[in-house]
């Protein structure tokens, strides 16, 4: 677990190092225009919506670590390519390859942690997980943002091979993993429930509503973030560009600062109630951001109120992270992990590419009913969350209740003999 670990933090790093940056290098210092970095971006998004269907099946016939190495060599190679393509069509393969490589980690980590924790300890993993990604994005960002120089190509290329070096030393790390067999959870279908085709997922009534709830949670949340929020704040609050990048920090640094305090009080409540409190902490993120934009305050009032709006997020982030992720680990058929994690990895590439579509526009013009669209869609958050809890059995939302009765059990079969004796 401490070398998956080290591998979330270690790629991380390397996406921080550069995906702040890409727009700049390919429009400015490569010179390839703006249409060429748009197009870059949106090849990160499809070239991930291609690749994790079929990542799913790889992880369950082969197992998690060999299609890591395989992303991981495939995400170095386009990370070195990428900082010395020159020319649009080379830059648009490098993210191809990039992209699909940097898409197929997720879920094999995932996978790799579920498999490596209990039902108890899976939760404070994933938040463990989610902690570090956060910390690498931005460690990763802020040394990245030292090292750039908008007028030199080799200061880029720099840049992209040292992040093609973090994921070659992540594939010598992951490379001494043994993982284990993952331990099951009571109330989960077994093996004989289905082979893992995508007729006997869509069955799993309980894991449909989730990725339902899942696409709006980063359609409403992380697919306005770099996008429609910021161009809202910037267009209706009057925000700076700086004003931004502190919203951006105090979002991160909620989630560094409060991700264990909030775990201790999620860990021990319904995780189908923790995933509709976010949902009320986000509508009141985006009432802050109304009161930001339309409520004719001073101009502190108004940024004031747009950074309030980045940390609540932040908030709900850090009680997500020890929730959905596990949830989606104990709805899965055994062995089924990494296709269930795929899917649900897809779903939220689907929500983080329509999201910024969506909302980008909105943000920049319709700024009444673009908070009024996504008040609502957090609310609806809330509503599927309480619907979703009904599919669930009592341990799936409540985990702890598993160990409570294997403690009772081990008791019971303790006692018995000594009432048989008596």
């Amino acid at each position: 677990m401490r070398r998956i670990h080290v591998g979330n933090a270690l790629s991380a790093f390397g996406l921080g190092f550069t995906v702040p940056y890409l727009y700049v290098y390919v429009a400015q210092v490569r010179g390839l225009g703006a249409m060429t970095a748009g197009l870059v971006l949106a090849v990160f998004a499809v070239a991930a919506l291609v690749v994790l269907p079929f990542a799913g099946r790889a992880i369950v016939r082969r197992g998690p670590l060999p299609v890591l190495l395989a992303a991981l060599v495939t995400a170095a190679f386009g990370a070195l390519s990428l900082g010395l393509a020159g020319s649009a069509a080379a830059v648009l393969l490098s993210a191809a390859a990039l992209g699909a490589g940097q898409a197929v980690m997720q879920p094999a980590l995932a996978t790799m942690i579920v498999d490596c924790s209990t039902a108890e300890t899976r939760s404070r993993a994933f938040a463990m997980q989610f902690f570090l990604q956060n910390l690498g994005l931005g460690v990763g960002g802020l040394i990245g943002g030292h090292l750039v120089d908008a007028t030199s190509v080799s200061s880029f290329t720099v840049l992209f091979a040292i992040e093609a070096a973090m994921f070659l030393l992540l594939v010598v790390v992951m490379a001494t993993v043994r993982v284990p067999r993952a331990p099951r959870i009571g109330g989960a279908p077994g093996a004989a429930a289905g082979k893992g085709s995508w007729r006997q997922l869509l069955r799993n009534r309980a894991m449909v509503q989730l990725c339902v709830l899942g696409f709006v949670l980063f359609f409403a949340c992380y697919g306005q973030f770099e996008s429609g929020l910021s161009a809202y704040g910037v267009e209706a609050a009057g925000v700076s560009t700086s004003a931004l990048g502190t919203a951006l920090a105090a979002n991160t640094a909620v989630i560094v600062v409060a991700q264990f305090a909030v775990l201790k009080f999620v860990e021990r409540r319904r995780r189908s109630r923790v995933i509709a409190a976010v949902g009320l902490i986000w509508a009141v993120a985006w009432v802050a951001a109304g009161y930001a934009g339309l409520g004719h305050g001073s101009q502190e009032m108004a940024t004031a109120a747009f950074v309030s709006t980045y940390a609540l997020f932040g908030l709900g982030e850090a009680m997500l992270s020890p929730t959905v992720a596990p949830l989606v680990a104990d709805l899965a058929p055994e062995g089924m992990a990494g296709q269930y994690n795929s899917v649900f990895a897809l779903v939220k590439q689907l929500a983080l590419a329509l999201g910024p579509a969506v909302g980008g526009p909105m943000g920049a013009a319709l700024h009444g009913p673009y908070v009024v669209t996504f008040l609502v869609f957090s609310l609806g958050i809330s509503w599927l969350a309480v619907r979703l809890g009904r599919q669930l059995t009592a341990v799936q939302d409540q985990p702890w209740l598993g160990r409570s009765r294997v403690v009772a059990q081990g008791a019971a079969a303790t006692a018995g003999p000594s009432r048989a004796h008596a």
